[in-house]
């Protein structure tokens, strides 16, 4: 097994549990494993796995938070959860189809991170920070420092959407919109507030997942300040990432008066198999959170050993179709560029809406 080479940036004359300032999740979130090491050996993993996980970090940094990292099964390679975070050798071989934009995301940006994608509705790119770096995501080489609607303290993305009569809804992503500091959220939607044609806000999240000590009483009471319907659209991909504390964080989304949603990508050696995706669903309706979306992969580079051929995914869904009531199966669907939805890929689908 791989010994951790974590190391501690203790003062000296300061206590081993002397901490900086800010709030638990902060802490947390500023104590996440970085170290491929670190994460083999609380995974129980040998050292064979080591100079491939240091090569594929150099090139997109690993990023676990402990609160996650604890829910993975150790000694065992396979395990859902480490699958999605682990860097792997692979990730550096290049594969026809797999670029750096695969959702078109720079042909669409309006002004200051606000992307127009969608009729009606608004995405902001809020920030480059995650709570977690996920192998597969779509913006592992998203230009963040060029395109943040937090730039120039948001004036430039709230004029864009002002001066946008059919930008009904607001989405909050980026990153995740949840790594900002309740200050700063409070900030944005304050400026937000005062346009008129804006109607719903909704946040795209995995933050309550990964990291549920973000859910505290300081997020709660924004949530609660807030004059729209909001929908909080969250992104587990496997049952095993909802654990009690998870569940609690979620119980608290919704007493603040939000609807949960969730999102998850279908991925090769994660969920790729009916009683995955099945038991996925039927623990999200346990804790208050309604299936929305299973996607297709989106073709990043770096990330097509996680591709389920679209034959494979419409099977699947299709055995999910019968195993579930309807309203416990997730629309399947991709993202294709330049389209103005999301696109259908089930059986017999059509396209919907995103």
């Amino acid at each position: 097994m791989i010994a951790s080479t974590r190391q501690t940036d203790q003062l000296p004359g300061t206590s081993p549990d002397a901490r900086p300032p800010g709030r638990r999740w902060q802490r947390e979130l500023a104590d996440a494993i970085t170290d491929p090491a670190e994460l083999l050996a609380i995974a129980g993993l040998g050292a064979e796995w080591l100079d491939p996980a240091r090569a594929a970090a150099a090139r997109f940094p690993l990023r676990v938070p402990r609160a996650f990292a604890a829910r993975i099964r150790r000694g065992d390679p396979t395990d859902p959860l480490l699958r999605q975070v682990l860097p792997l050798g692979v990730e550096l071989e290049d594969t026809p189809g797999y670029v750096s934009d695969p959702v078109g995301d720079l042909t669409s940006v309006a002004a200051g991170g606000v992307l127009r994608k969608y009729a009606g509705r608004a995405l902001l790119v809020t920030t480059g920070a995650c709570g977690i770096h996920c192998r597969y995501c779509f913006r592992r080489e998203f230009p963040y420092a060029e395109q943040l609607a937090s730039a120039r303290h948001w004036s430039d993305a709230v004029a864009a959407i002002a001066t946008d009569a059919d930008a009904h809804e607001v989405i909050l992503s980026g990153g995740d919109p949840l790594s900002l500091a309740d200050h700063k959220l409070a900030e944005l939607t304050s400026a937000l507030a005062g346009i008129p044609h804006v109607h719903r806000l909704r946040i795209h999240t995995r933050q309550p997942v990964v990291l549920p000590s973000r859910v505290d009483d300081g997020l709660l009471a924004w949530l609660r300040g807030l004059r729209w319907p909001v929908a909080v659209v969250l992104h587990a991909n496997h049952a095993h990432e909802l654990d009690a504390a998870v569940a609690d964080a979620l119980a608290r989304l919704r007493g603040a008066g939000a609807t949960l949603l969730n999102q998850s990508v279908l991925l090769r050696g994660v969920n790729d198999d009916v009683d995955s995706l099945a038991t996925l669903s039927e623990t999200l309706f346990a804790t208050g959170v309604l299936p929305y979306y299973v996607h297709a992969l989106d073709a990043v580079r770096g990330a097509a050993h996680f591709d389920v051929p679209d034959d494979e995914a419409r099977a699947l869904h299709d055995r999910l179709v019968a195993a579930l009531p309807g309203y416990l199966v997730p629309r399947l669907v991709r993202e294709v560029p330049g389209a103005a939805h999301k696109v259908s890929i089930a059986s017999g689908g059509s396209s919907t809406a995103g």
